[in-house]
């Protein structure tokens, strides 16, 4: 019989590598901090930049002030949008207010709103696979509201109809899962057999890699943990990937207080990963935390090498360049 000695020394940490900060976040974070330093506070910003709580409660204690909406703004401060990207009448609403603006947006999810003007020019009605009420899902939407469809649940694709001669092409939100993506795409070929696919993929390359690393590690895990916040859609993701690929169980936590470690009891492996909005700080208390409780191997599992970086918003680049 195994001693729970033994069992201690046994415990090991499968830490998913890529995790954390993905180019965009990092590019929409140091917008923010730029603006503050080049500007000084307040700097107002357009809903969370992005979807984690450490790090918009760190730049409101640096001066950044977060609305809800644009006309929140007073008329000529300086207003960063967030990296989950806006509609047209948001832009219009802030020259209305003649706002010094910094657009944050991904350039991935800039890539999908460029998408949807050019298909949507060319004649195509587009079914559109994200969630309801998402930020980036609003803004892409927003290019284009009549000739935009959102399909969020199966129940979505029943009420869609079309003439049989319209041109239809699907897009998708760049946070989503790839398998849960899919399954859409299959469901809304068997209803539309004439939908195109558009040339690329838009799930975004380091959603992607994230649940690739967490498929990798979820079948040596008992349990695995996901540092992000509740509003985050890749991280949300991530809890549901690890779930369908192994882990006996996946919880998702801002902070390493969270976790309750009851979750720890018989359980000798457990995995570790972060949402893209994630700074490692979060990860490394987690680590520190299960340290304590026994965990004192980590085994980093490395699925790919990101070196993607996005060049920062014009009004603020000569600020990096100089810090470099």
């Amino acid at each position: 019989m195994t001693s729970s000695a033994e069992q201690q020394c046994d415990r090991i940490v499968y830490l998913a590598a890529p995790r954390g900060y993905c180019a965009g976040v990092d590019r929409a974070v140091e917008t923010v901090e730029r603006a503050l330093a080049q500007y000084g506070a307040p700097v107002y910003v357009r809903k969370e930049i992005v979807h984690n709580k450490y790090v918009v409660d760190t730049l409101a204690k640096r001066g950044a002030i977060f609305v809800d909406e644009t006309t929140e703004v007073p008329a000529g401060a300086h207003c960063v949008f967030s990296a989950h990207g806006v509609s047209p009448q948001v832009h219009a609403e802030a020259r209305q207010l003649q706002l010094h603006t910094l657009d944050a947006t991904c350039p991935l999810v800039t890539k999908v709103h460029n998408e949807v003007k050019r298909f949507v020019k060319q004649g195509y009605k587009i079914l559109f696979i994200g969630h309801e009420g998402h930020e980036e899902v609003e803004g892409t939407m927003g290019e284009a509201p009549m000739d935009v469809f959102l399909v969020d649940k199966p129940a979505d694709i029943d009420k869609l109809s079309f003439p049989a001669d319209q041109k239809l092409i699907w897009l998708s939100q760049t946070t989503l899962s790839v398998d849960e993506t899919m399954t859409m795409v299959n469901l809304l070929h068997e209803r539309f057999p004439n939908l195109e696919n558009p040339p690329s993929d838009d799930i975004c390359y380091a959603t992607q890699n994230r649940q690739v690393a967490v498929k990798a590690i979820a079948p040596k895990c008992q349990l695995m943990i996901v540092v992000g916040s509740q509003n985050s859609s890749n991280s949300k993701r991530l809890v549901e990937v690890a779930l369908q690929h192994g882990a006996d169980a996946a919880y998702l936590v801002d902070y390493a207080h969270q976790i309750d470690l009851s979750w720890l009891d018989g359980v000798s492996a457990v995995g570790l990963t972060s949402g893209a909005s994630v700074p490692e700080i979060l990860v490394r208390e987690v680590l520190e935390l299960l340290d304590n409780h026994g965990f004192h191997r980590v085994e980093e599992v490395t699925t790919a090498v990101e070196k993607l970086s996005f060049a920062l918003p014009r009004e603020v680049r000569a600020a990096r360049n100089t810090s470099s």
